[in-house]
């Protein structure tokens, strides 16, 4: 597919997908995430594919959500978005919660392999996953995103402490939270990661469903999918909050979100030679 923007291999009943927009750290712009869906959909429908391995192409996992690349600002003036809060809601809630859902939900086994920055959207893509593994260059960005599994990727007490300061957590501070599994070196994070996917392919997939449906079931049951939906309308109204006069951040170009900005200066104060 030309301008592809996911590259696809099958390997041993294991679908290999990797986000291909290097020069963006993996951005996701909407091209991106529609393309994400439509493989995500295709292979769960794919009777030779077993597991789903997930990767990001270059130095970086993702960078979260694409603000204004030229590929993306393009997109945009073909397809604009509808004005005012109703089009703001159907967009946000489409390509993060709804996708993000679906993927959690693809009725494989998924496994995401993380480099580099996994910042905002890039945590939302990589939580969708049923297992992450990381390279210890990770550096993980929890915020108050659409998709905001942060109370269930962490406990609830260290989750309030990392949103309140904005920091970044290194690979190995991940595992110890059980966000990630495991922590490998980055030049043996796609083979360790494609040799577990192999040999979960060769289990039953219709047990691996079970299995993944079991537990998936276990957090909709103590309200997962209800604190989704209803967290994605505080992200919203904290993000309009951004406009307010006398919001206590600056608000750097549109490169970066506000907390973002403010987790990177926290990182140089606390290692200057970074």
């Amino acid at each position: 597919m030309t301008d592809s923007c996911v590259d696809y291999q099958e390997l041993d009943g294991v679908a290999v997908l990797t986000t291909n927009r290097p020069e963006q750290y993996n951005a996701q712009s909407r091209k991106l995430l529609e393309e994400l869906d439509r493989v995500f959909a295709e292979v769960g429908a794919n009777p030779n594919v077993r597991v789903i391995a997930l990767f990001g192409a270059g130095k970086h996992f993702s960078a979260g959500h694409d603000l204004g690349s030229s590929a993306e600002l393009a997109d945009r003036e073909v397809r604009p978005l509808q004005e005012g809060m109703r089009g703001r809601f159907e967009h946000s809630r489409e390509q993060f919660v709804e996708k993000s859902m679906r993927w959690r939900n693809v009725p494989k086994p998924t496994i995401a392999g993380v480099q580099g920055y996994c910042i905002f959207g890039g945590w939302i893509l990589a939580s969708a996953m049923d297992i992450i593994y990381a390279a210890e260059s990770a550096m993980f960005l929890a915020g108050n995103f659409q998709f905001f599994t942060v109370p269930w990727d962490l406990h609830p007490r260290k989750a309030k402490e990392l949103l309140y300061e904005s920091r970044f957590i290194d690979a190995h501070e991940a595992q110890q939270l059980e966000l990630v599994n495991r922590v490998v070196p980055d030049d043996q994070l796609k083979d360790t990661v494609m040799e577990y996917a192999t040999r979960i392919a060769q289990n039953d997939p219709f047990q691996l469903r079970m299995m993944k449906m079991a537990v998936n079931q276990m957090q909709d049951t103590q309200g997962y999918h209800a604190h989704i939906s209803a967290a994605h309308l505080m992200h919203l109204l904290s993000a309009e909050g951004e406009k307010d006069p006398d919001y206590a951040l600056e608000r750097p170009d549109r490169k970066r979100r506000p907390m973002v900005e403010r987790a990177f200066q926290n990182f140089r104060k606390s290692k200057p030679d970074h």
